[in-house]
């Protein structure tokens, strides 16, 4: 099938990748290709989004746009689907490929399009399949990775392969080891079996042998081992050792034999000699003779001893070989008589002997081998310790280093967290530095604006927006607001709005601006009407009845609830569980009991029919949560640490749902997709859900968390406390715990305190009671405090334990699989360890002010010490809170007995008198309000009746209504009844008061409270909008009179014309000629002319005071004062009217209350409201019909008028203004128009409540004339007060516009004694709440009149301060024109005086008058006629002294010279024929000084021989510069460094230089910079030599063929190295060449002092102090270089110099032409070269290569040629000069030879 599918692939559709089989399942993973295949179908409109790439947001991109478009086509297509494609499972793809082959074909036969296809479709599976789509794209994107995931995935796969291969490596190197461990074992086995075939072979030898009868028992293999070695030697020894011993027992048997015969044969012997001597002796007596036979006998006797005994040691001898050769044989014949036996038995004696020999070498082998096994084992065993050693120091460092690199990416993590608050902190400074910059500018600019006189308001608006954050300046205008405003202009509003808010709270609180005048102080200000306030709050909870409090009962009060929190690693756990050993707690941990919810879920934990309290528990807790599920959503999005997608959002009221009763909503049925679902237990429900989110790799919410919490804690028993380990965690979780423990909710009771903290117009002090805030859900939370590095230090700590634990050789495997699990826990642990600090120093400030705010139930334990003294703080602490617990508990309980007590003796109250229990009993019988009982109503006015004794009433104990009630109203004449005395009933308002509360139709309050919100938000946004134009036009003030002032300046100084006159007198004054100026009439003239200046000049400031007085005028008669003040009236107006307005309205809703209360139909109020008029700004006639507000036109006042009238105000004080009389006499109109539009207010206020009270009678009389005709005698009393009521209220009733309706006509009719009885409790009560509304509407009067008053006093200040800042302003422009004027007639004088002086002096004037405005003054920076010219100072001219020649001279020489030689080469007697005509023919020319005109020919000669080069030349240049001395001789280091700087300056390397660069590089010296100017300008300025020789030294040395003449500065520079000793010139001059120091070698002669003292003695140093200094330095640098050449340093003069440079250095390859003008040319070779050649190729460069320094100066030639050159030697010229001077001076002349030679 594939091969099909391919052939179509690549032939018929000819997708763009060529298909093969094997590459079918890669090439289709990333949905491209069958994008692409649609797409060739018209199926695929979207196939340019497509992509190629393989990643994993590309795929998903691709097949989520494959999935509609499959879909269409009916193609089975899932994210089951899409995920084995993608991940290239076998055959998905070519199953989904013959799916679609098999549908194109159908589509290709029907001919339908896309299009087509899509429009056959029902809409309703339209949208279904776009919910699918959107289905299909999130569960594809959680089944497909990220690409993140994937790279990391191949980071950590590249890494394990790296791992796998070092582990082969390591396993290859181990198994080399191995092979070559059994490589030696294979040798030595070899070798071992070797040596068993050799000792076979030798056996087989043996038996062969044994089988020839020849027995040869091989010796017994040596034993290995030491001990068998040992104890063979033993045996040896003690074999050889017996072997001695019967040797020695044989040896001593033989000797005792020897011994007795020896004996016995002495014995026989002694006795035949004795007898033989005494028979020799009786025979012969000669002594002697027998002495010498005896001793002979002796001798004898003794020799044949000794012969005896060899004889008998010869004998043993013999004898004992003889019994061991007779033992030798013995043996032999025995073996041979043994191996004479049978075959069979030698054949067997050889196996036993060959068996015994075998078992010998079998038990060694055994005995060896298990060595070698033994020494195996343990070798392993201490390998396998040695590699574990390994392991875990290679572990421990990893681990080290890991924990470093830990800490330092808690420090960065730290460090940006510190940077993160800084730049949070910054910007907070930031802009509080801004705003106290821009307060300080805005204060600046206000002080500018009115002269330092801030106003109180401005500033504390100013600091109220700076208290609140708000920009100060404008950010942008809000007159025509967008339908979008943009963040600036809701800035403004808001700023707007806390302004307004603040002006009405003072307007309201009268303080601030709208505090009580002095006047106003001793009236009482208006306090609160208590009875309108309880109208509001009645007819408000009519209509809007607060919220039900929930009537679930509160979780079981435990023994004792708290949480402990910390940081990762802090100690939680641990305390805990010393804690649960001590006390009888339950410790609850959030993951465990998810575990547990989850375990119960797959165990299928079903409901127990036994648990009924659970049941109960979970369905109260229930409704609370599912109530604030969806304000808790949002939170939950902030700030869950658990990262929510898309997908939980609409499971999140699933996840609320506990009860198995809510389960029947259709919420749970699209989570539960079956029946036993609900069976479950809640616990299991809830692992179900966490389960579900966990699978999907989702995080679980908060408010599944908290329901698996609540659902734990309502299993612990109720005398049980409990302690939260690490819970809450977040802000989010604190609330919702709190909300599912106590059943309400903070955010909620705050909202409801806010609402009744808002202000309002009337409140009701009997029911302004503060809510108590509900009980904390915990009793304690403790905190364990630890920083972040003892937190990654206890985890390094208990990561440690692992690596240092020992295990057993037999527990390795077991260790090292346990050990994997640790390490994947430590890792994720240390992945995790960093945002779980992060993490809680984000939420902990949160959680922090959480469990501080209303009660602080935080404590924070020091966490950084030793377990056990951790466990004994948190001990100490959980006893202090138990023991709080406790006293709380009997405080509640005592207080509760306590009300109870109350409530008992309450509940029996003393009898009261007859009326009032009738009293009581009519409302029981009205119906009761809303379904209430009978008794629940008696009950509340019971409770009313008590709350309002405790109360307290109005200031100074006085009614609101005070004594106005009493007269005015009709009430208190209709209480007076012939009754007993009884104390004085309470006033209506009073605390005493009972508030008449009958029930009132249904229809009053749903108007009534939207008519009073209307009145309340009708009068604030008057207010504040009237308050807000206040604010404004008192900024516009102070700007207009800014700029009248700043306008008025800029008008008084505009230009005039006066300096224009003056100067023209000026130019006539100085152009009077000089001859009249001392003439009389020409000074009267004169004098005339200044007088008639002056009268111009004062006419201009006339005519100037005038237009100034104009302009003032013409500011005062402007409009602005007068339109302003029309528009603060009409402000002040509004306000009386929002007032008025109020009056109106509460006055029409009490009315409807009341009549509503009494049963009566509302009146349609037919009236208008009475309005207020406003001002009219402009006089323009309109129709009374087009107005809505009556106007008034203004009364401005004629200034003829005013002339007349007298001045009453204090405003204008000191000297009378006749042109401010206008601005007084309209002030007095203005006020006047106040006084009377507050009277009409007033008026108008007391009209109406006349008229109230006046239909209040006439309803009275109505309802009684029916009374009249049933009974007489009880009306009257009644009648006769209602006779005498109307004559008081005459005018009420005249001014009252509506008529009283006429007196129905009743019949009489006979009435009961209880209807009598219960008319008179009807009469009663509307007596009551007549008197009650007619109080409260005189309280609303009394209040609104005070108002009115406070705003016209503060209206008449107002106006009053805006007169009297414009007059001031008015009359400081008068004060300014006065001293302008004043000022320019002061500087006219002072110009007059000036003119007059010059005039009497006859001088001119020659710097500037100027005279302009009020300023005079002689401008000493502009003259009328210039100065005379300075003397020109004459150029610097060079003097002669002391016989140098002067730049001028050499100048002339250097020009000969150069026309003569212009290579610098001339002969020596043509040199000196020049020299003498230059000295003969020097008369008139001035080319030499005169010291040289004395010089004689022998004298030039020597001169000339002194100069001498080659013998037969002088070089010219050489001459010229010695004679231009003295100039500063420079050293060594001076020329290199000079060289240097022409060097950088020549950058293209050339050798030559021009004048601008010479003089830019600079030589080692410079100009004299101490000649001093002379101070008489005609003196010239003296002749600087040292900048004229410099420019001389170039044009002597410079080629000046070229254009721009080139300096070869090498050359020069070579001519500067010469030196008073010619050989320290030579080297001079070869560092130059080379461009380094050259050192002289040690063999050198020192340098000759003689000379250079000679030539210092000789020349004149009193002239040339320079010269004198400079040649001493010379010396003692001579003496230091002599020093130096004696401690020259081993590697010097390594340099090279080459052939050309030599040459150079000795004056070698130039073309030189003859001396003698009139001579041919001549090429003059050098003298040296050839030599020099020589002297190179002898030294080996061969072809003239450059050589060393060193090298070269030890060839003797050249040692030879510099002690003998003497070309750089400085000829002593000057010698010659003094000598001729001498000669001279002998004559009687006094040279300046001579002159020295007597100074010395």
């Amino acid at each position: 099938m594939s091969e099909i599918l391919c052939q179509w692939l690549n032939q018929e559709v000819k997708v763009s990748q060529t298909v093969s089989p094997k590459s079918f399942a890669k090439a289709f993973s990333n949905g491209y290709l069958i994008g692409e295949i649609l797409h060739k179908f018209e199926l695929q409109g979207d196939f340019s989004e497509f992509s190629e790439s393989r990643v994993s947001n590309a795929k998903l991109n691709n097949f989520s746009r494959l999935e509609p478009t499959l879909h269409l086509l009916g193609v089975q297509f899932d994210q089951n689907v899409a995920h084995n494609i993608i991940t290239e499972k076998p055959g998905a793809a070519t199953k989904l490929l013959y799916q679609l082959y098999i549908v194109l074909q159908k589509k290709k036969k029907s001919g339908l399009t896309g299009v087509e296809i899509q429009s056959i479709q029902p809409p309703a599976n339209i949208r279904q399949q776009s919910m699918k789509s959107e289905a299909f794209r999130d569960r594809l994107r959680n089944l497909i990775p990220r690409q993140t995931d994937f790279n990391l995935m191949r980071v950590t796969h590249r890494f394990q392969e790296k791992y796998k291969h070092m582990k082969e490596d390591l396993v290859h190197m181990h198994f080399e080891k191995l092979q070559k461990f059994q490589k030696l074992k294979e040798e030595q086995r070899s070798f071992n079996i070797e040596k068993q075939c050799l000792n076979r072979r030798r056996q087989n030898e043996i038996m062969a042998k044994i089988q020839a009868a020849i027995i040869q028992i091989p010796k017994p293999a040596s034993n290995r081992t030491l001990r068998a070695l040992e104890a063979q030697k033993m045996m040896k020894k003690k074999k050889e050792a017996e072997d001695v011993a019967n040797e020695i027992k044989k040896f001593e048997a033989l000797i005792k034999k020897d011994l007795q015969a020896k004996e016995s044969a002495s014995k026989t012997s002694a006795d035949t000699a004795g007898q033989t001597t005494t028979d020799l002796l009786n025979t012969y007596s000669d002594d002697d003779y027998i002495k010498k036979i005896q001793k002979r006998l002796e001798e004898d006797a003794f020799a044949r001893e000794q012969r005896e005994k060899r004889r008998r040691r010869l004998l043993m001898d013999q004898l004992i070989a003889h019994e061991a050769q007779e033992e030798a044989y013995r043996e032999e014949q025995l073996i041979n008589r043994l191996m004479r036996q049978s075959q069979q038995e030698r054949r067997i004696a050889v196996q036993l002997m060959h068996v015994r020999h075998e078992k010998e070498v079998l038990w060694q082998n055994r005995i060896f081998r298990e060595k070698q096994y033994e020494e195996r084992r343990l070798k392993d065993f201490q390998d396998a310790l040695d590699r574990e050693a390994a392991l875990a120091r290679q572990a421990k460092i990893d681990f080290e280093e890991q924990a470093i690199r830990e800490r330092e990416i808690h420090e960065q993590i730290a460090v940006e967290r510190a940077q993160a608050r800084y730049r949070k902190h910054y910007t907070i400074c930031a802009v509080i530095l801004d705003q106290i910059l821009d307060l300080s500018t805005k204060v600046a600019d206000y002080r500018m604006l009115t002269n330092n006189m801030i106003p109180y308001k401005l500033m504390h608006d100013w600091k109220e927006l700076f208290f609140n954050g708000k920009p100060i300046y404008e950010q942008a205008s809000i007159k025509h607001l967008p339908a979008k405003p943009s963040a600036e202009q809701l800035t403004e509003l808001e700023k707007r709005d806390l302004l307004d808010n603040n002006d009405y709270e003072e307007y309201k609180n009268m303080i601030g601006e709208w505090a009580l005048p002095e006047e106003m102080v001793d009236n009482i200000p208006p306090s609160n009407n208590n009875i309108l306030g309880h109208v509001i709050h009645r007819l408000v909870e009519k209509s809007h009845p607060p919220q039900v409090k929930s009537t679930i009962p509160e979780l079981p009060s435990f023994a004792i609830k708290g949480c402990l929190l910390g940081k990762t690693f802090s100690g939680k756990t641990t305390a805990l569980k010393a804690l649960q050993k001590d006390f009888p707690i339950q410790i609850l941990s959030i993951d465990t009991l998810v575990q547990e919810a989850i375990k119960a879920f797959h165990d299928k934990e079903k409901i127990s029919e036994a648990l009924p309290t659970e049941k109960e528990a979970e369905e109260k807790t229930l409704p609370v949560l599912q109530e604030k599920s969806k304000e808790t959503q949002d939170l939950q999005n902030v700030s869950s640490p658990y990262p929510v997608s898309e997908d939980a959002l609409p499971e999140m009221k699933d996840k609320i749902i506990l009860s198995t009763e809510t389960n029947k909503t259709t919420k749970v049925e699209e989570v539960t997709s079956s029946d036993s679902f609900s069976e479950l237990t809640v616990r299991a429900q809830l692992g179900a859900k966490s389960e579900k989110l966990l699978k999907k790799g989702k995080s679980i919410s908060d408010m599944l968390l908290v329901n698996i919490l609540v659902n734990a804690i309502n299993e612990i028993p109720v005398d049980q406390g409990w302690v939260l380990d690490g819970f809450p965690m977040t802000l989010n979780q604190a609330k919702l715990l709190e909300e599912a423990l106590t059943g309400c909710s903070r955010e909620v009771l705050e909202l409801e305190e806010k609402k009744t903290q808002i202000s309002t117009l009337a409140i009701d002090p009997t029911a302004s009671k503060e809510v108590p805030s509900p009980p904390s859900a915990l009793d304690f939370v403790m905190l364990l405090d630890i920083s972040d590095n003892s937190s990654l230090d206890r985890m390094n700590d208990t990561m440690t334990e692992g690596f240092s634990s020992e295990t057993s050789h037999g527990d390795i495997a077991q260790h090292v699989t346990a050990e994997n699990q640790a390490t994947d826990e430590d890792q994720n642990l240390r992945d995790q360890i960093q945002h779980r600090i992060i993490g809680f120093l984000d939420n902990w400030p949160l959680l922090e002010q959480w469990f501080t705010e209303p009660e602080n139930i935080l404590i924070k334990i020091n966490a950084e010490i030793d377990k056990e003294s951790l466990c004994h703080k948190v001990k100490e602490m959980f006893t202090t809170e138990i023991t709080k617990k406790e006293n709380k508990v009997k405080k509640k309980l005592e207080e509760k007995e306590a009300e109870k007590k109350e409530e008992v003796l309450l509940a029996e109250p003393p009898p009261p008198p007859p009326e009032p229990e009738k009293e009581k009993e009519t409302p029981s019988k009205t119906p009761p309000a809303k379904g209430k009982p009978p008794s629940e109503s008696l009950h509340g006015k019971q409770e009313s009746l008590q709350e309002g004794k405790g109360k307290k009433g109005s200031p100074k104990g006085k009614s609101p209504g005070g004594k106005g009630s009493v007269k005015k109203s009709p009430v208190d004449s209709t209480d007076v009844s012939p009754v007993p005395v009884v104390p004085p009933p309470p006033k209506p308002g009073s605390e005493e008061w009972v508030y008449v509360d009958e029930p009132i139709p249904e229809e009053i309050p749903s108007f009534l409270v939207p008519y009073w919100e209307l009145i309340e938000n009708s009068y604030i946004n008057s207010i504040k909008t009237v308050l807000r134009h206040l604010r404004e036009e008192q900024h516009s003030v102070i700007s207009y009179l800014y700029e009248i002032r700043t306008n008025f300046q800029h008008f008084l100084r505009r230009p005039d014309h006066k300096q224009d006159f003056v100067s023209q007198w000026q130019a006539d004054f100085n152009a009077l000629p000089d001859d009249l100026w001392d003439d009389e009439e020409t000074k009267s003239e004169l004098h005339q002319r200044v007088n008639d200046l002056r009268d111009r000049l004062w006419d201009i400031c006339d005519a100037r005071k005038e237009e100034a007085e104009q302009e003032r005028q013409d500011i005062i008669n402007e409009s602005w004062l007068q339109d302003s003040i029309v528009i603060k009236m009409n402000h002040f107006f509004s306000l009386m009217q929002a007032e008025l307005n109020r009056f109106q309205d509460t006055k029409r809703l009490l009315q409807d209350y009341y009549r509503g209360m009494e049963g009566k139909i509302p009146i349609d109020d037919i009236k208008r409201f009475t309005r207020v008029p406003l001002v009219q700004l402009d006089n323009r006639e309109i129709l009374e019909s087009q107005l809505r507000i009556p106007l008034i036109s203004r009364i401005s006042i004629s200034p003829d008028s005013t002339m007349s009238k007298p001045k009453t105000k204090a405003i204008l004080k000191g000297k009378i203004d006749y042109s401010l009389e206008n601005v007084e006499a309209n002030f007095e109109a203005d006020e006047k128009l106040l006084m009377d539009t507050w009277q009409q207010a007033s008026l108008a206020i007391s009209h109406m409540v006349a008229a109230e009270i006046h239909q209040r009678l006439m309803e009275e009389e109505k309802e009684n004339l029916p009374a009249d005709t049933k009974e007489r005698s009880p009306q009257m009393g009644t009648n006769k007060k209602v006779k005498k009521e109307p004559p008081k209220k005459k005018k009420a009733d005249k001014k009252a516009k509506g008529k009283s309706p006429p007196m129905a006509e009743v019949t009489p009719v006979t009435v009961t004694a209880e209807e009598i009885a219960q008319m008179e409790k009807r009469k009663e009560l509307m007596l009551k709440i007549k008197e009650e509304h007619l109080a409260a509407l005189q309280f609303e009067e009394i209040a609104t009149q005070f108002r009115l008053e406070l705003i016209k006093t503060k209206a008449l200040a107002f106006l009053e301060d805006l007169v009297t800042k414009v007059v001031d302003v008015y009359k400081l422009l008068e004060k300014w024109l006065g001293e302008r004027y004043l000022n320019e007639m002061a500087s006219v004088e002072k110009l007059t005086e000036v003119a007059r002086y010059h005039i009497e002096t006859s001088k001119k004037i020659q710097n500037e008058l100027y005279l302009s405005q009020e300023d005079f003054f002689i401008n000493g920076d502009v003259k009328v006629f210039p100065d005379p010219p300075p003397p020109v100072r004459p150029p610097p001219v060079e003097k002669e002294e002391n016989g140098t020649l002067t730049i001028e001279q050499l100048d002339s020489l250097r020009d000969q010279f150069l026309d003569i030689a212009p290579k610098g080469i001339i002969g020596h007697k043509a040199f000196t024929d020049i020299l003498l005509d230059l000295v003969t023919l020097n008369l008139g020319t001035n080319n030499l000084p005169s010291s040289w005109m004395h010089l004689t020919q022998p004298e030039l000669q020597e001169l000339t021989s002194s100069l001498i080069v080659n013998s037969e030349f002088v070089d010219w240049r050489k001459f010229l510069l010695v004679i231009s001395m003295p100039w500063i001789i420079p050293m060594e280091e001076e020329l290199l460094e000079t060289l240097q700087r022409f060097k950088a300056v020549d950058e293209e390397q050339l050798g030559t230089i021009t004048f601008e660069q010479y003089m830019q590089a600079g030589l080692w010296f410079t100009r004299d910079e101490d000649t001093k100017i002379p101070e008489n300008p005609l003196e010239p300025l003296p002749f600087n030599r040292q900048e004229h020789l410099i420019e001389f030294f170039f044009r002597l040395f410079a080629d000046h063929e070229k254009d721009p003449p080139q300096l070869d500065y090498t050359q020069m520079l070579l001519y500067f190295a010469c030196h008073p000793d010619a050989v320290e010139g030579v080297y001079r001059a070869l560092s130059v060449a080379i461009g380094t120091h050259v050192f002289q070698p040690i063999k050198t002669p020192p340098v000759i002092v003689e000379k250079t003292s000679s030539l210092t003695d000789m020349s004149p140093f009193e002239e040339y102090p320079e010269l004198e200094g400079n040649f001493v330095s010379e010396e003692g640098e001579l003496r230091e270089d002599g020093e130096r050449k004696e401690e020259n340093p081993e590697n010097v003069n390594t340099e090279k110099i080459s052939m050309e440079r030599l040459l150079k250095v000795f004056q070698g390859g130039k073309e030189v032409q003859d001396p003698n003008r009139f001579a041919s040319h001549l090429q003059i070779e050098n003298a040296f070269s050839e030599n020099f050649v020589k002297v190179f190729q002898d030294l080996g460069a061969k072809n003239l290569e450059p050589v060393e320094v060193a090298i070269l100066l030890k060839h003797p030639f050249i040692e030879d040629l510099i002690s003998n050159n003497s070309d750089y030697k400085i000829p002593d010229i000057k010698t010659i000069l003094q000598r001729s001077e001498h000669v001279q001076g002998s004559d009687g002349e006094r040279t300046p030879s001579r002159l020295i030679e007597e100074k010395k």
